[in-house]
């Protein structure tokens, strides 16, 4: 019997999966959350896209950890993902459009990159991106050891000290509680939350909504009416079906 996903190696970057044959399939980078490289979700989520016909690679970019820790997100070279991004766009298995998609603190990361990428006119922006449990404002660095109170990072008395991300060499500007400018990229772009989320708040996407009308974007909306930040079975394959449909209409 043969397989319906392939695990392959992007050499350099780590496992893609996707469907059997020469491709080339429509791509998506995939990030992580606060669980960390280790944990499997991204795995998961992975087989999850590559079953519906993507090439799907997840970047652990996380500082350390094991498969017991999640490691931190402190001081990540968000010009990394960058590089990571060109790498699996020029992979002779990626089709022409490359996809990015990230799940809470890794929605957080993609957003960010995007909107830095835009401002500073850095080739290759993705064509498409997605988000899950997202965060409208730079949140401070993620220690896997310490517990982070629930709510709105926002009103979070992050340590300014301490960074979670650097661009171009430098952490300046990427304050917590600063805005994540995502207006300032075009392309598409799929935002999705729980209504009920007990670790990030519905209200920061609601305010990336708004933020993002303001300036003239539409980015497509879905709110999971009672859903928690971890999805239940029936909330979670309702999002892979909009997912999937929004990265099949923009990627494929």
């Amino acid at each position: 019997m043969s397989l319906r996903i392939v695990r392959r190696t992007l050499p350099n970057w780590g496992w893609a999966y996707g469907p059997p044959g020469d491709g080339p399939f429509p791509a998506i980078l995939l990030l992580h959350g606060s669980d960390g490289r280790w944990s499997g979700w991204s795995a998961r989520n992975a087989g999850l896209l590559a079953s519906q016909g993507f090439l799907a690679l997840p970047f652990g970019y996380s500082n350390g950890g094991n498969a017991w820790n999640a490691g931190d997100i402190a001081d990540i070279p968000l010009d990394r993902t960058v590089h990571a991004l060109g790498a699996l766009r020029n992979w002779r298995l990626s089709g022409e459009k490359i996809g990015l998609y990230g799940v809470s603190r890794g929605a957080e990361h993609a957003l960010l990159l995007v909107s830095l990428m835009a401002r500073d006119a850095v080739a290759g922006l993705p064509d498409a991106v997605a988000v899950h449990s997202a965060p409208d404002v730079i949140c401070g660095a993620f220690n896997a050891k310490a517990w982070r109170d629930a709510g709105d990072p926002g009103w979070q008395p992050w340590d300014p000290a301490k960074r979670a991300w650097i661009w171009r060499g430098s952490s300046d500007g990427l304050l917590p509680t600063a805005p994540i400018e995502i207006e300032r990229y075009n392309g598409p772009l799929f935002l999705s939350h729980g209504t009920r989320d007990t670790t990030w708040s519905v209200e920061m996407t609601r305010r990336l909504s708004d933020r993002l009308n303001r300036h003239g974007r539409t980015p497509e909306v879905h709110l999971y009416e009672g859903e928690d930040h971890g999805l239940s079975s029936e909330g979670e394959n309702r999002h892979y079906e909009l997912l999937t449909e929004f990265l099949t209409r923009h990627l494929a």
